[in-house]
């Protein structure tokens, strides 16, 4: 019984933090029916849905104790721990360096949105959302810590999730910045730095 749950706090409160974050990556769109407070409301959308980001992350470490009765997955990896903390340390460790660069570039924006905040710099001349490259795989290495192939294949519906707001932030974006966002996101990587062309 615990683990439902458990389970339904977890789908819940992802689904509620997926929405105020999509929410709060479109002022630009929100200021064409609300005015100058479109920036304000979009800003809480954003810190009210880190306490729903937060019960998920508590979601997941209960998981350990409360699995689902019907998990079909094995209980856990079919390596050794350190294995797992391995890889957990390989994949987290620059995701968080990322996610910190991209946090430290965006500034104040990166909580709050900010009308008069001009475009990015530092990690943003390379991709546009280093933020969301290395906010989601800290899922998955959740799920490795916690030793559980039901958490790290939950984890790959949170990949979806993030791209889905990279994809409605730059809708927004152009509509904020217009021709020069578009010659920014022409030359600049979503996910990944583009290739210089030589010559």
């Amino acid at each position: 019984m615990l683990g439902w749950l458990n389970f339904v706090v977890l789908v819940i409160s992802s689904i509620v933090f997926s929405v105020l974050y999509v929410l709060s990556v479109r002022p630009a769109h929100l200021e064409q029916k609300i005015r100058e407070q479109a920036y304000r409301r979009c800003g809480q959308y954003r810190l009210i849905g880190m306490i729903p980001m937060g019960i998920a992350s508590i979601n997941y470490v209960l998981y350990h104790w409360y699995p689902l009765p019907i998990d079909p997955l094995p209980a856990r990896f079919p390596w050794p721990y350190g294995v797992s903390v391995l890889i957990a340390v390989a994949v987290g460790v620059p995701a968080l360096i990322l996610m910190i660069r991209g946090v430290r570039d965006a500034g104040k924006e990166a909580l709050t949105p900010d009308k008069s905040h001009t475009m990015y710099g530092g990690i943003y001349r390379k991709i546009r959302h280093p933020q969301a490259v290395g906010e989601a795989p800290l899922w998955i290495v959740m799920a490795l810590l916690l030793n559980s192939p039901f958490l790290a294949a939950f984890s790959l519906l949170y990949l979806g999730v993030w791209c889905w707001w990279s994809v409605e932030e730059e809708k927004d974006l152009l509509l904020r910045y217009g021709q020069a966002y578009a010659d920014y996101r022409a030359r600049t990587g979503m996910f990944w730095p583009k290739r210089q062309s030589g010559g």
